[in-house]
């Protein structure tokens, strides 16, 4: 089992559902994702570089966008949590699941994948 399939399926319940739901998810709107294991979770990468990462983190499932500076649909439901850069959509449950808002997302953030990590300030 490779490592990043190995993180989800040791993860406890709902967390293990809600990962391999939104894997099979991502793997379906983003076939051209890769999935890896890197800084200790699973990661997908589009062409070549960091995409989203998925986590299971204290009593919630992150999904995490490399590009989130960039990210300009659902802002409200993109959870910054202290974080300067990195933007989430947080699960508790599989049912928090809001699939419309989730596929806009994911398409906004292959529209910005060429962006960079920051956001460059124009001048």
């Amino acid at each position: 089992m490779n490592p990043a399939a190995a993180y989800i399926m040791r993860q406890e319940e709902p967390f293990r559902s809600i990962l391999m739901h939104l894997q099979a998810f991502i793997e379906r709107q983003v076939p051209e994702a890769e999935l890896k294991y890197k800084w200790k979770v699973p990661f997908f990468y589009l062409k070549g570089k960091p995409f989203c990462y998925l986590n299971q983190s204290k009593h919630y499932v992150d999904l995490g966008f490399w590009n989130a500076a960039h990210l300009t649909v659902h802002p409200g439901q993109l959870v910054a949590d202290g974080r300067k850069v990195m933007r989430s959509l947080r699960y508790t449950a599989l049912a928090d699941i809001d699939h419309d808002i989730l596929a806009s997302v994911l398409q906004n953030a292959c529209e910005v994948h060429g962006k960079g990590f920051w956001k460059q300030a124009r001048g």
